[in-house]
């Protein structure tokens, strides 16, 4: 039996053509560790579970979402980039679009999802922001790559939403993590980062705020979301640090046509 599936609206303010959400793990047919609404290909699940899932999905969608293959890196794909694709997975770890119902996707379960909407609703981002890919960039390049898409945006157009990752309290790191982040300053690594009493070069560290910190830095004012813990929340939301085998569930955002 197929539960309801269940989505979190983002709460930002937005232009009403600027639609998202946030599966969550509910709704689909995977079978344990991945049940049920697990979306992702390579996480070890039955493959027709999977596409079966995605149909589920696609119900609630005006196209088939732009699909990524993450690689925790800073890539992003544009309107251009996939124009001149030819065949196979798009790699990447964020996307941007300006096409209305081009729906763009990003698959987590720890790492956080970031989704950017211009504050006019004429151009869209997403983006998988782990540590690896936020140290190196990842946002920043979304924004870049929005941008360039509309000539008059500036960075103070721009609105954020960091969506569901692992909190602040769950995230063990060590100093390999707080080197990535080095560059951003010791103001915000002291607040960002907390040392584990006991375990030297260990570190609880906040995802959010080092997000946060770059978008602000960039001149994104308007930041919402930030309130979630994957790994905390197991009814809702997967996660690989805590199950290590386990699914993924979707961030979603398009801009809807006008009638």
């Amino acid at each position: 039996m197929i539960n309801a599936i269940k989505n979190i609206e983002p709460s930002w303010v937005v232009p009403k053509q600027i639609q998202a959400l946030c599966s969550t793990r509910e709704g689909g047919v995977s079978k344990p560790p991945f049940n049920t609404l697990n979306l992702g290909l390579n996480a070890g699940d039955n493959l027709e579970d999977v596409l079966q899932n995605r149909s589920i999905l696609r119900s609630q969608l005006p196209a088939e979402p732009v699909w990524l293959k993450q690689i925790h890196g800073a890539t992003v794909s544009t309107p251009s980039s996939r124009n001149a694709f030819i065949s196979g997975p798009i790699e990447a770890d964020a996307s941007v679009s300006n096409k209305p119902n081009e729906v763009l996707a990003i698959l987590t379960a720890d790492c956080m999802p970031v989704l950017f909407a211009s504050k006019n609703g004429d151009v869209i981002g997403a983006a998988h922001a782990g540590w690896r890919g936020l140290s190196s960039g990842v946002l920043e390049n979304t924004i870049q790559e929005m941008l360039a898409l509309s000539p008059v945006l500036r960075p103070e157009d721009i609105v954020a939403w960091m969506g569901p990752a692992i909190g602040p309290s769950k995230f063990e790191v060590g100093d390999d993590v707080l080197e990535a982040f080095s560059p951003q300053g010791p103001s915000i690594l002291s607040k960002a980062f907390e040392s584990m009493a006991g375990s030297p070069g260990k570190y609880l560290a906040n995802l959010y705020l080092l997000a946060q910190d770059r978008l602000w830095s960039f001149g994104i004012e308007q930041i919402y979301g930030g309130d979630f813990c994957t790994f905390s929340d197991s009814d809702r939301f997967f996660s690989y640090r805590r199950d290590k085998e386990t699914g993924r569930f979707a961030s979603l955002i398009w801009i809807s046509e006008q009638s």
